[in-house]
Order: structure tokens, then sequence, then C-alpha cells
């Protein structure tokens, strides 16, 4: 049975980036339908101009992610959206604060998404936030 998950991405910060890379690339890579909306602080590091500015580190397990062979968040959201059809979707408030298009953006994003549809489109399935 193919289980539906919403996860909201509203963090700057390394690990959770990572870590909600980590959880849509797994559930994507299983069989999942997977839906990314990204906000807020989170959106800045999938804006091209940004594509090498590393967030911000919340504890010393951040210092360890790269160190390691883990692989990046962006390649991960990559990953998810190319190998398991992951939905990537900016929010279209957070494109209007940052004055950035969807254009703007380094991985292939579907149409930009108020939260209200993405509720709404998450209704019946499981909501993780980071």
């Amino acid at each position: 049975m193919t289980t539906k998950l919403s996860i909201i991405c509203v963090s700057g910060t390394l690990e959770k980036l990572q870590m909600a890379a980590m959880v849509a690339s797994v559930a994507a890579a299983s069989g999942s339908e997977v839906s990314v909306f990204f906000s807020m602080n989170a959106l800045q590091f999938l804006v091209k101009q940004n594509a090498t500015v590393v967030p911000p580190k919340e504890g010393a397990f951040g210092d360890l992610i790269g160190v390691k062979g883990v692989p990046e968040f962006r390649v991960l959201f990559e990953q998810a959206a190319e190998l398991g059809d992951a939905k990537l979707l900016a929010c279209s408030m957070a494109l209007d604060l940052l004055k950035v298009s969807p254009d703007d953006l380094m991985l292939e994003f579907g149409p930009a998404t108020g939260l209200t549809r993405f509720l709404s489109d998450a209704e019946d399935g499981r909501i993780v936030s980071f």
C-alpha cells in the first residue's frame, strides 16, 4: 500500500534540511507519494544564487554532515524528485518575499503553491514538518 507523505520544510538549519531531504528521498524511493513544501528560511537555500551557501549548523552533528560522505540535502531532494517522483513545491508567499521566481530555483519545482492549497492536498496523508 502506497502512503502519502507531505513534508513542510521551513527551517534554515543544516541538520533539519538534511533530515527533511533524507525522509523525502527514502519515502519516495519506497514508493510513497511525497510532496515537499519549502517556505520561510528553508527556501532561500534552494535559490540558484545560494547554491554553494551552507546553512547554519545547530550543533556538533552538523559538522559531521558532508565529512562522512553523506549526500548533501540538495542532492537528496533532487534524487527524491528524479528517482521517486517526489513533488517539490515552493511557497508562493516566500517566493514573493524573497523577490525570486520559480525560474530562480535550482531544482525542478512544481508550480508555486500557497499553504492553503498544500494543506488541502495533504489532508488525506501524513504531514511532517522540519
